[in-house]
């Protein structure tokens, strides 16, 4: 005899939601999502898929054990290595980048193999191109408009991207900056921008003048 299953509560939907930090999809759309009657499948369908999940739950453990310790740790001992200071209070580049808002090893470790040059350089209008946030303004007549520049290094912007949206979360005045270019009419993409295009000049003037991330220095905040 078939037993029911029981009723799915928010209260347990949201308390899965916590202890994998998924933020993204709200509680009450889960839920609803689960409630939905299933699909007529023919005999077996349920069994074979569940023996392919069966076989595939090994392989995503051991790909993310290597992700998160092997890979990961090894992030983390060759960022500690890139902070060895040559000179006492010389912070080197990777002590200034992770000590901004958002920044942990992943985005750290991206941006140093992928904008070496420009960090190099000091070079803030490069960067701000390799990664997007710099827009393309097109005339034609008397019409202009400005879009996004798609054309760069993807793995940067994506990894800037996602870096805007975490310091949105972690920090008040990148926040703040947010906020105001939602307020002007820009959506959520070009607001992130917005907020990349902002720290990268901090990011400049902090590597030039070799000093660590401070929210209550003048000058900090940056229009856009």
């Amino acid at each position: 005899m078939r037993t029911r299953a029981k009723p799915l509560t928010l209260q347990a939907v949201s308390a899965v939601l916590k202890v994998h930090q998924i933020r993204r999809v709200p509680a009450a759309t889960v839920q609803a999502a689960v409630q939905v009657p299933p699909l007529r499948v023919a005999p077996g369908t349920l069994a074979a898929a569940a023996a392919h999940i069966t076989v595939l739950l090994p392989q995503l453990h051991l790909v993310h054990d290597q992700r998160h310790r092997t890979v990961g740790h090894r992030l983390d001992a060759v960022l500690a290595a890139l902070a060895q200071e040559d000179v006492p209070g010389q912070h080197r580049d990777v002590t200034v980048l992770r000590s901004l808002p958002g920044v942990g090893r992943l985005v750290a470790a991206t941006v140093l193999a992928e904008a070496t040059r420009p960090l190099a350089q000091r070079d803030y209008q490069t960067l701000r191109t390799q990664v997007g946030a710099a827009p393309i303004t097109r005339q034609s007549g008397k019409k202009t408009v400005v879009v996004m520049r798609r054309a760069g290094n993807r793995r940067l912007r994506y990894t800037l991207f996602h870096w805007a949206r975490v310091s949105v979360q972690v920090d008040a005045r990148c926040r703040a900056h947010y906020d105001r270019l939602r307020q002007r009419g820009h959506d959520h993409a070009r607001a992130l921008r917005g907020v990349v295009d902002r720290l990268l000049a901090v990011l400049i003037a902090m590597l030039a003048s070799r000093t660590l991330y401070d929210p209550e220095r003048r000058g900090a905040e940056k229009t856009a």
